[in-house]
């Protein structure tokens, strides 16, 4: 496989986007990511809270609890893998990628419609 074209990179660039949305912060994955990640809130001097994420247990559990608390490492490893199936198994991943885009697009939509409307 050679270079994306600008197609492509864009759909792969919203998709990755949104996977890591839906791991990372969605309702969908609220369930699992508890078991891996543990909050602890901090009341700062100001009154704000302050939220942190780390890794819940030991082992791969923990490991994999950091790395779900770093929405960073999330957008890396959902690039890779979209990317990898995108090349490797494109039958399968090209429906995944295009759906993920789209609901990309929807996501910044709705983000841009609240702050227009409600800011």
């Amino acid at each position: 496989m050679g270079l994306l074209s600008v197609f492509q990179f864009c759909l792969l660039f919203l998709a990755t986007f949104r996977l890591m949305r839906m791991i990372r912060y969605d309702y969908i994955t609220s369930r699992i990511r508890p078991f891996f990640i543990k909050e602890t809130e901090r009341v700062r001097e100001d009154g704000s809270i302050e939220v942190t994420n780390e890794g819940r247990g030991s082992g791969f559990r923990y490991h994999f609890g950091e790395m779900l608390a770093c929405h960073w490492c999330v957008a890396v490893w959902s690039s890779i893998l979209l990317y990898t199936g995108f090349s490797v198994w494109p039958i399968v991943f090209i429906p995944i990628i295009t759906i993920l885009a789209i609901a990309a697009v929807a996501s910044i939509i709705q983000i841009i419609v609240d702050i227009v409307y409600y800011e």
